[in-house]
């Protein structure tokens, strides 16, 4: 290779990123790198739709199933782990191919993270009682007079990243845009070809509803209840992530399987939304519009790759 490129393949759910994935490490002779925050857990199969070894045709996929369940997985560790993942596949003469949906992992591997300094609860649970006193929107206003990017990014109803924010300013007095901005990646200097996957809102919206109703098919809550079985409690991390959370409170009696399904695909709709509005800020993505399994996606990111590793004509 002339160069140690990196291809990352991002984008909405539902958007066929594994596909395109395998298409392009099919062609190009490359190895995929799992960027999902849930398919780093082991056991965690149906509802976070990890491609099964029959799938992956023999391409070899990294950082799946590296997590027990009970542990906290971070970006951090994320972005470590993919840098040396990274360097071992281009060392074999490969192509590193990142996919997945979870932004923040992107963002720390390819503009570093700024790790910030540990809870302070203390200081949590004083931000925590003028949230309960004073409101959210309250707890918002202060964030935007102290880091106004900040406030930008958070939304007003998400208490937890509010907390953080202001925890980091009042600890190290400055604000969380300005340590993000002092950060390094540890891929600095290495290019990255990053293709963005969009396709029309009907259509992820019929592709997500589709999704779900396999899941049940497959099994969804059979693992969930296997997962239990084997001792993994509910307070485990993966179970609050999407598909897991809502299902979890259909195993509860909150609402029956229709209403948990329909649930489901209306979550992972907005989910959309806020994958498009993110990735929509990382710089210098290549968007292409259409599902990644589309034969015209795949010629067109083929032909880009090609053209970035000296291989195309």
């Amino acid at each position: 290779m002339p160069e140690p490129l990196v291809v990352a393949i991002l984008g909405p759910t539902a958007s066929g990123k594994s596909a395109l994935a395998l298409a392009l490490a099919e062609r190009v002779g490359g190895e995929i790198i799992n960027c999902d925050s849930t398919a780093v857990y082991r056991g965690f199969d149906i509802g976070t739709d990890k491609v099964s070894l029959d799938e992956r045709r023999g391409i070899p996929h990294h950082l799946i199933d590296i997590a027990d369940p009970t542990e906290v997985y971070t970006a951090a560790q994320f972005a470590r782990d993919a840098a040396r993942t990274i360097r071992e596949i281009q060392a074999r003469g490969r192509l590193p191919i990142i996919v997945g949906g979870t932004g923040l992992y992107y963002r720390a591997l390819t503009r570093g993270l700024f790790p910030g300094p540990p809870a302070d609860e203390a200081l949590r649970a004083r931000l925590e009682a003028i949230a309960g006193r004073r409101g959210l929107p309250f707890l918002h206003r202060m964030v935007k007079r102290v880091d106004p990017p900040s406030a930008e990014r958070i939304l007003p109803g998400d208490r937890k990243r509010m907390v953080r924010a202001l925890e980091v300013f009042f600890l190290t007095g400055a604000p969380l845009t300005q340590h993000f901005a002092d950060t390094v990646s540890p891929i600095a200097g290495m290019p990255v070809l990053a293709i963005g996957l969009r396709i029309p809102s009907p259509l992820t919206a019929e592709r997500t509803a589709r999704r779900v109703g396999l899941q049940f098919e497959r099994g969804l809550m059979d693992e969930i209840r296997g997962l239990l079985a084997a001792g993994i409690p509910e307070t485990a991390r993966p179970f609050g992530g999407l598909v897991y959370r809502q299902a979890m409170e259909y195993l509860h009696g909150v609402r029956d399987e229709a209403a948990t399904r329909e649930l489901i695909a209306c979550e992972n709709r907005h989910y959309a939304k806020r994958q498009a509005t993110w990735f929509k800020k990382e710089p210098d993505l290549q968007w292409f519009e259409g599902p990644g399994e589309s034969p015209a996606t795949i010629a067109a990111v083929g032909l880009l790759v090609a053209e970035r590793l000296g291989t195309a004509g």
